[in-house]
C-alpha cells in the first residue's frame, strides 16, 4: 500500500513555492441533472460537466512576494498541488484556477492565518514531476 504523510506537501504558483502552507484541499465534482419521473422506483440522473475547487491555508507571511503576496482576488493562476513533495517521479495535481476569496484569521492565541480559496478554470491534471 503506497500511502504518504502530508508533511511533505507543497503548493506552487507556476514554479514558485507558496511559503508557510499548513494545508490544502481539493474538491473535484460533477453536476448531476435529475432525470427521475413520477412513478420511478429509483432516482436517475445524467452527469454534466466536471469541475474543481479548493483552498490553501497558510501562516500569514507578507514577505512571501512570489507566493502569498502574489495572490489577489480575481487572479487566474497556475497551481501545482503536491501531496508528497516535488521530487522527480512524484505525482501532483495541476491546473488553472481563479482566486475567489482570501479570508484572513487573527486569533489572540495563535498565529495569523490566511486562506486562498479558488475555483478551477478547465481541467485538473494529474502529472508526474520531471527532472
Amino acid at each position: 500500500m503506497a500511502v504518504h504523510h502530508g508533511k511533505n506537501g507543497k503548493v506552487k504558483l507556476a514554479a514558485n513555492a507558496v511559503a508557510s502552507v499548513q494545508k490544502f484541499s481539493i474538491n473535484q465534482n460533477v453536476e448531476a441533472a435529475d432525470t427521475s419521473v413520477m412513478g420511478d422506483a429509483w432516482q436517475t440522473h445524467l452527469t454534466g460537466i466536471p469541475g474543481w475547487s479548493g483552498s490553501v491555508e497558510c501562516l500569514y507571511d507578507p514577505a512571501d512576494t512570489n507566493g502569498q503576496v502574489a495572490l489577489a482576488i480575481g487572479d487566474s493562476v497556475t497551481l501545482g498541488l503536491y501531496t508528497d513533495g516535488d521530487a522527480v517521479g512524484k505525482r501532483y495535481l495541476t491546473g488553472t484556477a481563479s482566486i475567489t476569496s482570501i479570508p484572513i484569521e487573527s486569533d489572540m492565541k495563535g498565529a495569523v492565518k490566511v486562506s486562498f480559496n479558488f475555483q478551477g478554470n478547465g481541467p485538473l491534471d494529474n502529472e508526474t514531476v520531471e527532472a
